[in-house]
């Protein structure tokens, strides 16, 4: 990828031309390629506006010129309102509303999902407050392959996105808080070409992208290509503030160490889907995606401090990385009907990644001395293969029955090489003598492989009791088995099953036509990534209680929670809806981080410790300002808010949050479309609590509260047409976040402040 905005503009100039002027047919509207036309099992009933008789059209008169009429049909069946098992969806214009440059931001607006880390830069995707694999990301409704990030997805290549509150049999149950499955962009609507150019700023660094999009039919085949790329620069500054006491509470240490992140970054991706419909009614589909990045960075750490206090190991350092990532995954479905309308869908799947990167770290003393250079160089490749089926036909009347299977394989080869040059013999001593901390080098050639194997087997019936009461009941067993060997461990095995029963109901209450209550029981898991597993080593420059080195535990156990969701939901005739819910969850075996001191050196590993509970209460609205108040604007307004709970029993409280678990998060948001004038304009505030967390007997953690304005316009030129203006974090608070070790000789508290800026993107949306 080009590496200047420059030579960017003009590496995409060619698609761009391309778009514009290559021959598609626009003879015919395509039908979607993926809708089977039989009915549902069981058939659920079409809303009462659209079983209304055809009406003939009217035929003009001799030298009446034909007028071209669009027609747009009902919206079709509300999964959010009809389905028993209870899920959100987000529709593609929702997903796009606000020009995101990732999924993450997508998400954050979403009752009951926030995400970490530093607001606008992503960061782990968390439903109910768990994240840390207590949240399932799906692709497509498969587990998303090693190694895949959201980041690398543009919005622009996903046609809608699920958010799965209580789990079902059919996905895995490794989803204790919830999943979330991002649905690439699969139906072709009709033949179109739509092109999308978009520039954004953020800190007075610039970026580019385009996405794009060519979908058509010929005969009984249809296609759609879609693809982005995109170019982005950054620099971050932050600061981190050591604060350090002995026994008696007296300061031993002050320390600031100032930090400043910058890089570029260039990424591509694209995703063909070919759908052909066979002369016995068969459809046979194949979807691919495939992503590569490319990533130059540099980080420069500075530490000060008062002569009374002492400097770290290495008073300054620079980094620099360069890595690279690409991915492929591309998957095989056949539909096959079978007599009596059944049905069997069968799934095939492949995938595969490399990565590589290049880290050279340069450390300094006090006199800016240069005392190591460290050269590491890493890569690791991921190779999966994933299969499946399902088998529905309707046996009983008014249930939908389903048998399946799904299954999964995985190899990951990775290697590790790091040489350092010690360049002085540099010791520190801090000043209450305790302890003496001098260079060594830490050579290393580590190679190591692992493979997981999965299978998943289910059953399951949706019953339609009556008219207002439906049951979904389910069961699926699912087993893993993780090996690993290097040479640097001893081998690792690791095997476990889950057996996970279901049942979630949906009762549309008596006398009213928009009242329904939602109740489910489950049985979830959280099975231990083979990161956890792995007794691997990955060492802290500076080691301390608050910057421990980190290590794996082969001896884990997957966690095992029961749960029970209930929901009312009151929906409105214009389309808007009211709805709270309740959650909690009941966790055996709960994994949480161990600080220990190893040889001399902090060490984080996590272990198996006891139980959790986690419950919560979330709540909803939205509706169109008109419903409530005739003459109002064209407003629509929507606000959700989430309060959660939970506590470990082997850490003690106060604030012994699972997982660091948020505590409240909320948003409110509005899109007002004129009259008179093709404006619409809107934006959302968020807000997500932190506040302190207990992390064990020894160690808490602290976060700011965060708060996030962000606001868009869209002007519309013509039908075809837009240009769409976003202004993200718009406040710009600092992110403060603190840890706090304490034991019998002291304390040591270690504050990091990083500031945030606003992003301007501009998007011109062209359907040629």
């Amino acid at each position: 990828m080009p590496s200047n905005p420059f030579s960017f503009r003009l590496a995409i100039l060619p698609l761009a031309v391309f778009l514009a002027y290559s021959p598609i047919s626009y003879a015919q509207q395509a039908v979607p390629a993926d809708v089977d036309k039989t009915p549902p099992v069981p058939a659920k009933p079409l809303p009462a506006k659209s079983q209304a008789a055809p009406v003939a059209p009217a035929v003009p008169t001799a030298g009446e010129k034909l007028q071209k009429v669009e027609i747009s049909g009902a919206k079709g069946y509300d999964e959010r309102r009809q389905d028993t098992a209870t899920k959100i969806v987000v529709t593609q214009e929702d997903i796009v509303r606000y020009g995101d440059s990732t999924v993450a931001d997508v998400l954050k607006r979403l009752p009951g999902v926030t995400i970490g880390g530093v607001q606008g830069r992503g960061g782990d995707i968390r439903m109910r407050g768990l994240g840390s694999g207590y949240t399932q990301i799906l692709l497509n409704g498969e587990p998303s392959p090693p190694g895949f990030s959201l980041d690398s997805i543009s919005p622009d290549l996903i046609e809608r996105i699920e958010v799965i509150r209580a789990a079902t049999a059919e996905f895995s149950t490794q989803a204790i808080a919830g999943a979330i499955n991002i649905v690439l962009k699969r139906t072709v609507q009709t033949a179109q070409r739509e092109l999308k150019i978009g520039a954004q700023e953020d800190g007075g660094k610039f970026g580019e992208n385009l996405n794009y999009q060519i979908s058509d039919k010929a005969g009984k085949i249809s296609y759609s290509i879609s693809g982005s790329i995109n170019h982005g620069q950054y620099e971050r500054p932050s600061w981190m503030d050591e604060v350090g006491t002995d026994a008696n509470g007296k300061v031993n240490l002050l320390r600031r160490t100032d930090s400043l992140n910058w890089g570029t970054f260039n990424g591509i991706g694209f995703s063909p889907r070919i759908n052909v419909n066979l002369e016995n009614g068969d459809t046979l589909t194949t979807q691919s995606f495939v992503n590569a990045n490319r990533f130059s960075g540099h980080s420069n750490d500075h530490a000060s401090a008062p002569l009374v206090s002492y400097l770290p190991t290495y008073a300054s350092d620079l980094t620099q990385i360069n890595s690279e990532f690409g991915m492929i995954r591309t998957n095989l479905n056949w539909i096959h009907k079978l007599a009596d309308s059944a049905k069997l869908d069968i799934k095939l799947g492949a995938n595969y990644n490399r990565r590589s990167s290049d880290v050279n770290t340069q450390g300094y003393d006090a006199n800016n001395n240069q005392t190591l250079d460290r050269k590491n160089s890493s890569g690791a490749s991921d190779k999966g293969l994933t299969w499946g089926g399902k088998y529905t036909a309707p046996f009983i009347e008014d249930h939908a029955l389903a048998i399946g299977w799904d299954g999964a394989y995985s190899k990951r080869n990775e290697s590790r090489k790091q040489t350092d040059i010690v360049t002085a013999n540099l010791c520190t001593t801090p000043p209450d003598l305790s302890s003496t901390t001098c260079i060594k080098p830490i050579n290393l050639n580590e190679d190591f492989d692992a493979t997981v194997s999965r299978l998943a087997l289910f059953v399951q019936d949706e019953w339609n009791v009556t008219k207002r009461w439906s049951v979904y009941a389910g069961m699926r067993w699912e087993g893993l088995d993780t090996r690993s060997e290097g040479n640097t461990y001893d081998k690792v095995h690791n095997r476990s099953s889950v057996w996970s029963p279901i049942l979630q109901t949906l009762w549309k209450l008596p006398d009213s036509k928009n009242d329904q209550v939602r109740l489910g029981l489950t049985r979830t898991y959280k099975a231990p990534d083979t990161s956890s597993l792995i007794p691997r080593r990955f060492v802290s420059n500076n080691n301390s209680p608050t910057s421990p080195d980190s290590i794996g535990n082969p001896n884990l156990k997957p966690e095992l929670a029961w749960g029970l969701d209930a929901a009312f939901e009151h929906y409105l005739n214009d389309g808007g809806m009211m709805s709270i819910s309740v959650f909690m969850r009941r966790i055996d075996d709960i994994t949480r981080t161990d600080l220990s001191l190893i040889n001399g050196r902090w060490t984080n590993m996590p272990i198996n410790a006891g139980q959790a509970t986690t419950r919560g209460i979330e709540m909803e609205a939205k509706f169109p300002l008109r419903s409530v108040m005739k003459d109002a604007p064209a407003i629509d307004f929507r606000a959700n808010a989430s309060f959660n709970w939970s506590n470990l029993e082997t850490v003690p409280g106060p604030n012994n949050r699972l997982d660091s678990q948020t505590p409240i998060s909320a948003n409110l948001g509005l899109d007002y479309k004129l009259d008179k004038i093709p404006l619409t304009f809107g934006g959302n505030m968020s807000f997500q609590d932190g506040g302190p967390v207990t992390l064990s007997a020894n160690k808490t953690a602290y976060s700011v509260p965060k708060r996030q304005l962000d606001i868009y316009g869209l002007w519309k030129f013509n039908p075809k047409t837009n240009l769409r203006v976003s202004l993200a974090n718009t406040l710009h608070q600092d992110n403060i976040s603190a840890s706090t070790y304490t034991d019998a000789t002291g304390s040591l508290k270690q504050t990091t402040t990083t500031p945030t800026t606003v992003a301007v993107r501009a998007m011109l949306e062209m359907k040629i």
